[in-house]
């Protein structure tokens, strides 16, 4: 009796959402920044390092429309720049120390219209997301 009650609430969950939706969120199509030590600087010797965003799971990623957003400081003198799907830190750091900050990443997902439900299909589980990073300067 059990096994025909967990049954029956899988189908009905499955009834009320997008099958397409759980399936997709199951692969997990998602916004992706890397695990990544960025590269240790020297003060007045100039600095240049990058993370590249993707989108986990899906072989269409360049896409997508990737927009960042930093959150805390960067060292005196370097700069973030955005470049696509990749963020570049560089400039000339004149101040030591180790800096925090955290990168928001969001994405626009492409709509493909869909012929067959005329509808435009759009099958990310999440559009943003959020990592954090240091940047060392000596």
């Amino acid at each position: 009796m059990r096994q025909i009650n967990i049954v029956f609430i899988f189908i009905s969950f499955l009834c009320l959402t997008s099958c397409e939706q759980i399936i997709e969120c199951i692969i997990n199509k998602s916004p992706e920044l890397p695990d990544k030590v960025l590269e240790v600087g020297l003060v007045n010797a100039y600095y240049s390092d990058f993370i590249n965003a993707e989108i986990k799971n899906e072989p269409r990623d360049d896409d997508y429309g990737y927009y960042f957003e930093l959150y805390g400081e960067l060292p005196e003198g370097i700069e973030m720049l955005v470049d696509y799907r990749k963020v570049y830190f560089e400039g000339i750091p004149v101040e030591s120390g180790s800096f925090d900050f955290t990168i928001l990443l969001s994405v626009d997902p492409p709509l493909f219209y869909d012929f067959e439900t005329d509808e435009y299909e759009d099958s990310l589980c999440s559009y943003s997301t959020t990592k954090g990073y240091t940047i060392r300067i000596q």
